[in-house]
């Protein structure tokens, strides 16, 4: 005889490992980083392009630093900023919630970090002032952008731990 549902489903134990250990112990530091990181640049760097004397010095027809171009971008990277810091909070909660979508949220985390810092390293080549200052940093962060995709969207299509962890 057949032992009752409830009971089934307490004994119920997913073929190899599960948990948020292993490898993905780097992503959950990655995670928290990214956030912090975040809040940083925006504290930092993004907020204070926005004071009426910056902003002015970029975008005014009358500066010597003007392009038509620093206006469109400063605003991009507000928004994107802002937008993958609310993305990066909601996949920390997936994350812990070991919700079933979070393998699909990090593939996306991962690509729109790729897709956004060539966007980002294309728009500032156009402005000359931006192109001047770039010391290869940017190339570097685009480097490591595509060898973490290389590495971890992988993972997270084929991890056995990925696989029995996001279920919910």
């Amino acid at each position: 005889m057949e032992p009752p549902i409830e009971e089934q489903k307490r004994d119920y134990r997913p073929l190899g490992v599960s948990g948020l250990g292993g490898w993905l112990i780097l992503i959950q530091l990655g995670l928290f980083l990214t956030i912090i990181l975040l809040v940083v640049q925006l504290i930092q760097q993004i907020l204070p392009m926005f004071t009426t004397e910056t902003w002015e010095l970029l975008t005014s027809k009358q500066s010597d630093y003007y392009h038509p171009l620093w206006g469109p971008v400063l605003i991009f990277e507000m928004v994107y900023n802002v937008l993958f810091l609310l993305f990066s909070l909601y996949t920390v909660f997936a994350f812990y919630n070991k919700k079933a979508i979070l393998p699909r949220l990090m593939i996306i985390f991962y690509s729109v970090s790729l897709v956004v810092g060539i966007i980002d390293y294309l728009l500032l080549l156009q402005i000359p002032m931006a192109r001047d200052l770039e010391d290869g940093s940017s190339m570097r962060e685009i480097a490591k952008s595509v060898l973490t995709c290389a590495i971890w969207i992988p993972y997270f299509i084929k991890s056995v731990r990925v696989h029995n962890t996001f279920v919910k």
